[in-house]
């Protein structure tokens, strides 16, 4: 209790009182809604996170089922390969996006070479995307990998056996079963995306997500209860999709062996 007081409950107290400590009072929470910079900064974040976390669960349900139906040389090396970005903070995963996509970029000296033309999209929420992703899709695959070694394989041998073809087996029977981990790790990929800061900093051109809002209240105008009551907005909006995904694990149950 005297670490939940001293490290959670009085920062986020002090916090609360910096966000009403402005000239609007308690209105200040409700600027992300009547600030149309704040708004559009916020449906960005979101939009963005949303985004990320569908691509991530499509890209990372195939893989992670391949890894784990699949045995052949190097498994093992390509399994850790893939999992290597998690070692990696924003700020670096940022800088590969540039190395990748930026003006000095591979896509921007190949698209030239080819067309005569530059493709630069580092610096744009295209490449912030390409980053979130990048460090997102390990998370989930090893949340699959996990999941599916649990999966009873009778239930498969039975609708197969029933006459299923194999994507009505992937549809009917193994999807249906790793909902409750792509629930869990869908919300992690969600929280994650919608608070990383140090990937959108380094790409910070024309992106405006509301962590670099926040970032630019403090530090730029020195609006520390603007700054606070965002982040108070940001921090609830992750808290309600991680509880969201926990009352909906609670009640669903993966058939496992």
């Amino acid at each position: 209790m005297t670490l939940f007081c001293a490290f959670w409950l009085l920062p986020m107290v002090r916090l609360v009182g910096v966000g009403a400590s402005g000239p609007d009072g308690a209105m200040a929470y409700l600027a992300v809604l009547t600030n149309r910079h704040y708004f559009i900064s916020l449906a960005s974040t979101l939009a963005l996170a949303a985004a990320v976390t569908a691509a991530t669960l499509a890209i990372s349900v195939f893989v992670g089922l391949f890894l784990q139906r699949n045995r052949f040389p190097g498994q093992a090396a390509l399994l850790a390969m893939l999992t290597f970005p998690l070692a990696f903070p924003g700020v670096v995963v940022g800088f590969m996006v540039i190395m990748l996509a930026g003006r000095q970029g591979l896509v921007g000296a190949f698209t030239s070479w080819l067309f005569g033309e530059s493709l630069v999209f580092a610096y744009s929420l295209s490449g912030l995307f390409l980053g979130y992703l990048y460090f997102s899709i390990p998370r989930v695959i090893l949340t699959v990998v996990a999941a599916a070694e649990k999966l009873d394989p009778s239930l498969e041998e039975a609708a197969r056996s029933l006459g299923a073809k194999p994507w009505q087996v992937l549809l009917h029977v193994v999807l249906p079963a790793l909902v409750p981990a792509l629930i869990s790790s869908g919300a992690i990929c969600f929280a994650t995306s919608v608070g990383a800061f140090g990937t959108a900093f380094t790409l910070a051109a024309n992106i405006d997500v509301l962590p670099m809002t926040i970032y630019n209240e403090f530090t730029g105008y020195a609006n520390f209860a603007t700054a606070a009551s965002l982040s108070i907005v940001l921090g609830l909006i992750t808290w309600l999709v991680l509880a969201l995904a926990r009352s909906f694990t609670g009640n669903g149950v993966a058939a496992a062996a």
